[in-house]
C-alpha cells in the first residue's frame, strides 16, 4: 500500500503492472465436436464425389450400350436433361435461391436421381447423411417440390416417399 502511496506522489498516478494475458483454452469438448464435425463434412464430401464419380460411370456404360460415339450425340428431345448430375445441380441452382440446409438434401439425392431416374430414401437416412433433423429434411424435400425441381411418384415398400426429377418446360 504504501508503494502505491509513494507512486501516486512521485508520479501522479498508479498502474498496475500489464501481465501478458494468455489466450483462452476453448473447453476439450468444444475441440471434440469440431474435430468430429470436421470428419463428417470431409466424409460428406467423399460420399458425393464417390456418387457423382458413379453416376458418371454409369451413364457412360449406357451411351456404350447404346453405341453412341463421342460427338456424334443422337438429337436430344428438349425436355430431356440426360438426367446428369452436374445437369439438374446447374438446373435447381438457376432457378433457386437457397440455404445450405436445402443444398445438403440436394447434393445428396441428385446422384441417386441421375443414376437410377428416381429417390426413395427415408427421412431418416436423409437427417443421418446430412445432419440434420427429419424435420429439417422434410421442409427441404418439400421447398424443392414446391420449386418444381422433384415431385412424388408413389411409395416404396416400406412407406418411404419416391420421389422423380422435374424437368423444365419445352
Amino acid at each position: 500500500m504504501s508503494r502505491v502511496i509513494a507512486t501516486v506522489q512521485r508520479e501522479g498516478s498508479y498502474a498496475l503492472e500489464v501481465s501478458e494475458v494468455s489466450r483462452p483454452t476453448p473447453p476439450s469438448e468444444l475441440m471434440d465436436a469440431i474435430v468430429r464435425l470436421e470428419m463428417r463434412t470431409e466424409r460428406f464430401h467423399t460420399e458425393v464425389l464417390d456418387s457423382l464419380h458413379r453416376s458418371e460411370q454409369a451413364w457412360s456404360q449406357i451411351l456404350d450400350a447404346l453405341g453412341c460415339r463421342p460427338g456424334a450425340e443422337p438429337e436430344a428431345d428438349k425436355r430431356e436433361l440426360r438426367l446428369r448430375t452436374e445437369d439438374l445441380f446447374a438446373q435447381w441452382k438457376a432457378r433457386l435461391s437457397i440455404t445450405e440446409d436445402v443444398w445438403a438434401v440436394a447434393v445428396y439425392i441428385l446422384p441417386t436421381l441421375a443414376e437410377a431416374g428416381q429417390v426413395g430414401h427415408s427421412p431418416e437416412t436423409l437427417s443421418a447423411k446430412t445432419g440434420l433433423t427429419r424435420q429439417r429434411v422434410h421442409d427441404c424435400l418439400r421447398f424443392l417440390q414446391k420449386h418444381r425441381c422433384i415431385r412424388q411418384s408413389g411409395m416404396t415398400d416400406s412407406g418411404n416417399p419416391i420421389y422423380v426429377a422435374e424437368l423444365p418446360p419445352a
